[in-house]
């Protein structure tokens, strides 16, 4: 089975993250077809102790070289399993990109992920982040998840109810890297009613003319307003938003409102808690634009966090700590990062 994979010694990893920042492996283990993985697990050349999953590096701080091995998926198919004419159940293995799979759902007609369109990353990391964007999780799309424990030696399937799920987060990441998402299946329609009531998405159609949309226009009013917002990895180093939305009790968000009434509130997670906006709590900060050599903020997003062009992964996140701490010392409310951090400790 050494053919279904390739190790890579001392590997490089400035391109493997969007950050763009300089780091390396122990080793790197490139896996063509999942099958392959108990072979990988098996292999004397490869120390397993500790292995960390590599994504599209989109979600990822190094903050130093990684201690342990990688494993990367590169297996990137994607089918239809059922479909009754109106709705259909769709597989993805775990090493495709993202995008590209959500643009092969709406070729096929389908919808419910078209809000999701754009987020960088891999299938196989959706389910790990429950990623989200423009008031869609994809949790809420999720039939199944298809693993390899990396402890038993062996394939599990997750049913969404036992992935738990919550915001920005999953069983998956309270267990890191035991579990290698090798497919995830979904449940899509070709007759839903889209979901438009999210930051400026029926402006952006009102712009290009559109009043009933397809999945596939609410999609690309979905990439042009993400395009607007937030700067492109591929010209300047970023891994989209740094920060989590904070949720607090609801009392603390009334205190917080009363002082500052421009503040944007949301519903948290149930009806006693709310979700603050991390971005408008940085920029009221003063760190939009923020530069610390090539280490910087966003001038487009204060969420985002950016390598202008040789900084360091430690010095992004000091820049970050700073940010938290400010933030905090002014509204009380600590942030969290959304990114994986490695090489550090938050």
């Amino acid at each position: 089975m050494s053919h279904a994979y390739t190790l890579s010694a001392d590997a490089d990893l400035r391109r493997r993250n969007t950050f763009g920042v300089a780091a390396r492996a122990p080793m790197l283990a490139e896996v063509h077809a999942v099958d392959a993985l108990p072979a990988l697990y098996a292999d004397p050349r490869f120390d397993a102790r500790g292995a960390m999953v590599l994504g599209g590096g989109s979600n990822l701080l190094l903050a130093g070289d990684p201690d342990v091995a990688l494993v990367s998926l590169a297996a990137n198919g994607m089918r239809i399993v059922e479909d009754d004419g109106d709705n259909a159940i769709v597989r993805a293995e775990g090493g495709g990109v993202w995008h590209d799979f959500v643009l092969w759902t709406l070729a096929q007609g389908l919808g419910g992920l078209e809000n999701l369109a754009l987020i960088p990353g891999t299938v196989g990391a959706a389910p790990i982040q429950n990623i989200g964007a423009y008031g869609v999780e994809v949790q809420e799309r999720i039939v199944a998840v298809d693993v390899f424990d990396t402890v038993a030696r062996d394939t599990h399937r997750f049913d969404a109810a036992d992935c738990g799920f919550a915001y920005r987060d999953s069983r998956f990441k309270h267990e890191p890297d035991r579990f290698i998402v090798t497919a995830v299946e979904f449940t899509l329609s070709r007759s839903a009613a889209p979901r438009l009531d999210y930051a400026g998405i029926r402006d952006e159609l009102a712009t290009m003319g559109i009043d009933t949309p397809s999945a596939a226009q609410v999609a690309e009013a979905v990439i042009r307003i993400r395009r607007h917002k937030l700067p492109d990895p591929a010209v300047v180093g970023n891994a989209g938003s740094f920060f989590k939305n904070p949720i607090v009790p609801v009392a603390q968000a009334e205190a917080l409102l009363s002082g500052f009434p421009a503040l944007p509130v949301f519903r948290g997670d149930s009806d006693l808690t709310r979700k603050l906006s991390a971005a408008w709590l940085i920029d009221a900060c003063g760190w939009k634009g923020h530069l610390d050599g090539d280490a910087g903020v966003s001038a487009q997003h204060a969420l985002v966090l950016v390598n202008h062009g040789d900084t360091s992964g430690a010095r992004l996140l000091d820049l970050a700590r700073r940010i938290s701490a400010s933030v905090h010392a002014r509204f009380g409310v600590a942030l969290e990062p959304e990114p994986r951090i490695v090489g550090a400790r938050w």
